[in-house]
Formats: C-alpha cells, structure tokens, sequence
C-alpha cells in the first residue's frame, strides 16, 4: 500500500516539484497539493493523507497554525515541517503544536523520501541543524524560570485561545464584537504579559505553559 502525501506550500513550483518527486516513487502517492492552511482540516478530511509536508512560512494561515488546527482533529497523522531558516522559535512553537519532524528545504530530494517513510514507521526525522537547536532550546527553556500566573485578563485568556485556534486579528474582533484596535490593544498586553513579540511565540509559550 502507498503512503499517501499532501504538500502545503505557498511556492507553486515547489509544489509541483515535490507532487513529480513523490509521484515517481513507487511506495509514495501525493494525494493534495495546498498553497497554505486557510482550509487545512477540510483539505486532509477530503484527501486522507498519511503523510503531511507543511511548509512552515505561509501567507494568511502559516504552517505552525496549520499544525494546531490538524492536531486538533488528527492525533495520529504524521506532520513532517519544512523551512529555508533556522528560526528557533518557529521551530519550538511547530514541535510544542505537535509536528514529528523538522528539515530544511535545502535537504536532499533522497533524504526527503527517506523522512517520509521514516515518519510513518514511528520516527522523528530531523535535519542535523535542526536538530542540534532543538536539543539546545529544550535545555535553554527547561532551566528558565516559569511563573506560574501571566495576570491575563479573561478577556486576554480568550484572545490568546483564539490566536491559538488560528483566528485572523479580524475574526477575533468580530467573535468578540470588539473592534480590530481593541484586539490590537489586548494582543499588545498579551505579549507583554508573556514576554514575547510574534505570535508565534505567543502560542509557543501558551501551548508550553498550558494557558488554554
């Protein structure tokens, strides 16, 4: 049986690219091809893939929302990322969501392949690099101190779970009935509270700190 792959990346000749590579092996199948995760659930819902390379830098939904959103509905489906940088707190905020393996776009085209079965036989592909980061964050953060209270307001606690969630700051104002500088505000304080300043870092810190 072929593993089924489904390609979230906003680049279309990257897209194409990986759906030839994947197609011209034999115990492989791309079954979707997305330019990012504005309809992430409904996508892998219609094109049950056993495998999903998510690119992690997207425009509108990006790949760590992605992630959030597919693990919510998709506990046993192998998310492998993929990124041109090394960005430490992407790549924390990606693992914290639930993603199995990180690489670097520049890997190989064998060393994609191999990740790919790799992941569905139970493993955690990463890049050397990536790798050497995570181990290297994981110390950083397990040694930081963790004050237990941020102070976030209800109404701060609600913003954060829907950024979580993947809410656009306009869906959020509108959820809400608040208006798009009201939310502008809460986020500000929000960041502040967490010491943080993308959110990115905001989720990676809520998810790790179980704030919602």
């Amino acid at each position: 049986m072929k593993v089924r792959v489904a390609v979230f990346d906003d680049h279309a000749k990257r897209r194409d690219g990986l759906r030839m590579l994947i197609d011209s092996t034999d115990n492989l199948e791309c079954v979707g091809l997305f330019a990012d995760c504005r309809d992430v659930v409904r996508h892998v819902l219609e094109c049950k893939p056993d495998v999903v390379l998510m690119d992690i830098d997207m425009p509108h939904v990006d790949g760590v929302q992605g992630v959030i959103l597919l693990r919510k509905q998709f506990k046993d489906l192998k998310i492998l990322m993929q990124t041109v940088f090394e960005d430490n707190e992407k790549i924390f905020a990606a693992i914290l969501a639930g993603a199995d393996g990180y690489l670097l776009k520049q890997t190989s085209p064998t060393k994609l392949l191999e990740a790919i079965v790799e992941v569905t036989q139970g493993g955690a592909p990463m890049t050397p690099a990536i790798a050497k980061k995570v181990l290297q964050l994981f110390a950083q953060r397990s040694g930081a101190a963790k004050p237990n209270d941020f102070q976030l307001t209800e109404r701060e606690t609600e913003i954060l779970k829907l950024l979580v969630d993947g809410f656009s700051y306009k869906s959020i104002a509108a959820k809400c009935y608040i208006s798009s500088g009201t939310v502008n505000t809460h986020i500000s304080h929000i960041y502040e509270k967490l010491q943080v300043n993308s959110m990115a870092s905001a989720v990676s810190v809520a998810l790790r700190e179980g704030l919602v």
